[in-house]
């Protein structure tokens, strides 16, 4: 049956059709995929080439993209140019008039192969030039440091080499050594396969026999080989000084004594070895060749492996802490070096736990300026009273600055926080892509507090807040925040002149219903920041780049329309300098009126001679990194770091300024080389900038790490182990996360006016009392900028740590009875940072407790009470003035003396005077009395009465409990 155009229907398709069809869309299927693997790489390249160039860093785009390209054609050209030449010169070289025996597995592979060998040889120099391409292409800053690098100005111990070689030569030598071993081994490989398939070796009788060509071809590629071997144990002798092992990196004594002396025997039989090789071309006999080569295997396993083992299990283990106490004090001294802690200073700290009244006053200026406010929990706060709009937020966890307030010159600490878009915080009905990327496009302003107040009703004091933002950090310039931390992927933003603006500004009056832009000022970006894409060409790629069709078809997208996207500060100096690792905790601040954004970057190495390897990820982990509140830096494997850039990127136009900070570090100056005029010098950061700068909490978290062990100078002491510390577990955070360092404004033991400072603490390795107390100063002001000291407590000293002194607060009768109340109305009691401070030649423990109503929409912590402890007794109070005077015993409103004048002491619960002894009936009256006084005086606010007065009822109660035994 036929249809209306006479056609049968049903009938067969002629299998012709069918194969000319499939040989025309296999084709057209493997175009359209590379066309569109191409194309992305394109896209790539080319809005990476737009975005530099936006942000005035193109040289650092050509130079990366022009060092990536080179090594990609000239490395990847060599490796598949060689495997392929031998391969062909195999083909070449192959025996005539071979028969076609029905039984040679061999003769198979050769009809498959004859006729297409010149295809398969096209294919195969492709794929191996892509793949060592790539593979050489990803090193390129491997090159760069060793095109480049710079003297250290000193050398390692054991070769009386610079350190230099190690950190920028040795990686590069390294690569090159084994890129080139992996082209000879595969094509050997290869060389072999095709001189079998050919004949040119052939299986016969009791072994394989060669061909003289195939004899002469292999001998010479596998001498060559052996020769790199050769230089492989040349290297493989300053790899030991960057190696490790388990009890500490570098050169140990058996490294010396038998492992460097074997590598140079191998290396002369190495070499050996290959010259036999070499004369096997000659010579026709594989003899001599398979000798040497079985010598050199027997040679790198009895010296090589057995000497070493030997020597370490039957010389070194006996008297290890003497064979490796120089080769400790070795890696001591490096390791000290490389992380920049060499200048520690660690001093002897008989911490007191008492003060007299005159002590206390003397301490005042101190207690006064420590920041009570918790940065990790007071952003609920921040929100819902200076959030404005749902639109906006802030970090999860604040950030600690210092600003000079009230007309005064000495900085106090203030929690600041930017304002920044949040897209979910606006409703369902909002959400479309014109609202995501062309209305909704930036935050505005700034919030800070007070580090050290609080309000009548525990909320934070402002010194900014509002839209337009009023306060006392003098924002001179519309504080629009279009790059930060929280903003959305891309944002499309300006428009041409007269056309009414679409962005969202200064929220005015309530909200309306669904729209709240109807009471809302608009506003058109006007900052040189972002990527033009008016023209169509732009348009396409970046509609390809974000796979996203509006941003061609959308009449929002006009002639004076910017992209802006890589908005974070971290990724914005990543980008501009892939050689800096950023670290993890980026902060705003007002600099000259403006926000911006300051990051702190490093200049590391995992090749620094004698020094301790150590994880990035393991170094810097603690709460803050594992509840995502800070970024958490890579895994990298690192044995030096240098803070050797302070990066600043602008909140409202992104741009990024990379400032020369270590003026010292020859990795920093190695960088300068390759990217001239990048890097900014320290002489050009203005005083302004400079103020707000402060000493990395990465970099102090790697080098609290380190000095667990290395505070230590002494080679046999370290080899003990039996002053080893370790960092507490976080009282506030989950049992396995460690305590992070906290910012604080102290005046440390030896010093009279108080410094911002980065502190931690230390415990003894096995136990939870204190070891030790660390501070740098992080005024980067001050000249003593990034001194570290270390208070040592004497080891018989017992002064509780972290965990002891949170189980203390947590069961203090006074501070159990006076949050009650709380726990009882099912609020939600949350201990803040617990916080060390040195006071009084002691040290003090501070720590902040906040309520937040449970079960309710827009409730926020309110810093309600603050515990102190100096010593043995328990303070609590609504101020740290009131907390530490009833720690000290004073009683509440007594006037300190003199150094000889104690304070009245705490009442022993004997209100009558008299020394009569009391019945169990009248103890229990006057404890019943004594807590009515305490409840009257927490009712009105006044906890230092309630405290004295609990601690009075304790007394009391003892006294029934020893008349009742009486």
């Amino acid at each position: 049956m036929s249809d209306i155009f006479g056609t049968p229907r049903n009938r067969p398709e002629p299998s012709g059709g069918v194969d000319r069809r499939r040989k025309v869309l296999v084709p057209t299927l493997i175009t359209l995929a590379v066309l569109m693997f191409l194309g992305s790489i394109f896209t790539s390249v080319w809005t990476d080439r737009l975005w530099f160039k936006s942000v005035d860093y193109s040289g650092v785009f050509t130079t990366v993209l022009v060092t990536r390209t080179v090594l990609f054609v000239v490395m990847g050209v060599l490796f598949g140019a060689f495997v392929v030449g031998n391969v062909y010169l195999a083909w070449r070289l192959r025996p005539s008039g071979l028969p076609a025996r029905n039984d040679d597995p061999a003769a198979r592979y050769r009809q498959t192969l004859g006729p297409i060998i010149r295809p398969v040889l096209i294919v195969l120099g492709v794929v191996l030039t892509a793949f060592a391409g790539s593979v050489a292409a990803s090193h390129w800053d491997t090159y760069q440091m060793w095109a480049h690098g710079t003297s250290f100005g000193q050398k390692d111990p054991q070769f009386h080499k610079d350190i230099g070689f190690y950190v920028f030569d040795y990686p590069w030598l390294r690569f090159l050594t084994s890129f080139s071993f992996a082209m000879i081994v595969i094509a050997v490989l290869a060389t072999v396969f095709m001189h079998y398939v050919f004949g040119g070796i052939r299986f016969a009788g009791r072994g394989p026999s060669f061909t003289r060509a195939a004899q002469v071809h292999l001998s010479i590629l596998i001498g060559i080989g052996v020769l790199l071997r050769a230089l492989s144990y040349w290297l493989d002798r300053f790899g030991l000084a960057v190696g490790s092992s388990s009890l500490f990196d570098g050169i140990g004594y058996t490294d010396a004594h038998a492992r460097i002396p074997a590598r140079n025997i191998l290396i002369g039989i190495a070499i050996v070895c290959a010259l036999l090789l070499f004369a096997a071309a000659v010579i026709r006999s594989w003899v001599l060749p398979a000798i040497s080569l079985g010598l050199l295997l027997l040679t790198s396993i009895l010296i090589g492996g057995i000497w070493p083992f030997v020597m370490q299990s039957f010389q070194v283990k006996p008297s290890e802490p003497d064979k490796e106490g120089p080769y400790i004090a070795r890696n001591i001294e490096a390791t000290r070096d490389a992380y920049g802690v060499a200048d520690t200073k660690v001093e002897q700290y008989t911490a007191k736990t008492s003060l007299t009244p005159s002590e206390l006053t003397k301490s005042a200026e101190s207690r006064v300026s420590t920041r009570l406010l918790d940065p990790t929990l007071i952003a609920p706060a921040f929100e819902q009273l200076q959030q404005v709009r749902g639109y906006y937020t802030v970090q999860d966890t604040l950030d600690v600055d210092r600003y000079k307030l009230d007309g005064t010159n000495q900085p106090q600490d203030i929690i600041i926080a930017a304002r920044e878009i949040n897209l979910d915080g606006l409703q369902d009905s909002q959400r479309n892509w014109a609202n995501d990327h062309t209305v909704y496009t930036h935050g505005y302003g700034v919030i800070a507090a007070r580090g050290n107040k609080r309000g009548s009703q525990g909320e934070p004091v402002w010194v900014e807040k509002d839209i337009p933002p009023v306060g006392d950090l003098k924002l001179t310039t519309p504080p629009r925040i279009y790059f930060g931390e929280k903003t959305p992927s891309y944002s499309i933003v300006g428009q041409p002149k007269g056309k009414a603006p679409v962005e969202v500004d200064i929220p005015r009056g309530g909200e309306s219903g669904d729209d709240p832009k109807a009471n809302a000022t608009q506003n058109t970006y006007d900052g040189k920041g972002g990527v033009p894409i008016g023209n169509v060409f732009n348009k396409l790629l970046y509609t390809f780049k974000f796979a996203e069709p509006n941003i061609f078809l959308s009449s929002r997208v006009n002639s004076s329309s910017k992209i802006l996207y890589d908005r974070q500060p971290r990724d914005r100096v990543k980008k501009v300098a892939p050689w800096l690792t950023v670290d993890g905790d980026t902060y705003p601040a007002v600099v000259d009126g403006r926000v911006v954004w300051i990051v702190d970057a490093y200049t590391t190495s995992n090749s620094y001679p004698y020094s301790q390897h150590s994880s990035l990820r393991e170094a810097t982990d603690d709460t803050l990194t594992q509840g995502q509140s800070q970024a958490a830096l890579p895994t990298d494997q690192v044995n030096y770091m240098r803070n050797s850039v302070k990066a600043v990127v602008d909140a409202y136009d992104g741009t990024v300024k990379l400032y020369q900070w270590d003026t010292k570090d020859p990795v920093l100056k190695t960088w300068m080389k390759v990217f001239p005029d990048v890097v900014t010098p320290k002489s050009e950061i203005k005083q302004s900038l400079m103020e707000h700068l402060r000493y990395p909490v990465d970099l102090f978290k790697v080098q609290r790490y380190i000095l667990r062990e290395y505070h230590v100078t002494d080679a046999q002491t370290f080899y003990e182990g039996g002053e080893r510390w370790k960092v507490p577990e976080d009282p506030a955070g989950s049992s396995s996360s460690l305590q992070p360092p906290y910012y604080l404004t102290v005046a440390r033991p030896g010093e009279t006016d108080p410094k911002f400072s980065l502190t931690t603490v230390y415990l003894p390795n096995s136990r939870q009392n204190l070891a030790s107390f660390v501070s740098v100063n992080s005024e980067a002001t001050s000249s003593d900028y990034g001194t570290m000291q270390i208070l040592q407590l004497p080891s018989d000293t017992q002064l509780d740590g972290p965990s002891q002194i949170a189980n203390r607060f947590s069961s203090d009768k006074g501070v159990t009875q006076a949050l009650l109340q709380f726990r009882q109305s099912d609020a939600q009691v949350l201990n803040g940072n617990l916080l060390t401070l040195p006071v009084g030649d002691g040290l003090l423990y501070v720590q902040p407790v906040y309520i937040r109503r449970s079960a309710a929409e827009g409730t926020y912590p309110v810093l309600q009470f603050v515990a102190a402890t100096f010593g043995e007794d328990v303070g609590f109070g609504q101020t740290l003035d009131e907390a530490l005077r009833v720690a000290l015993g004073l009683e509440p409103g007594s006037a300190p003396t003199d150094d000889s004048g104690a304070a009245p002491p705490p009442s022993s619960g004997d209100d009558t005077g008299d020394s009569k002894a009391k019945t169990t009936s009248q103890y229990l009256a006057d404890a019943s009395k004594a807590y009515n006084d305490a409840q009257d005086a927490l009712k009105k606010g006044d906890l230092a009465t309630y405290q004295s007065k609990i601690n009075q009822m304790n007394d009391l109660i003892e006294k029934a409990q020893d008349a009742l035994k009486k």
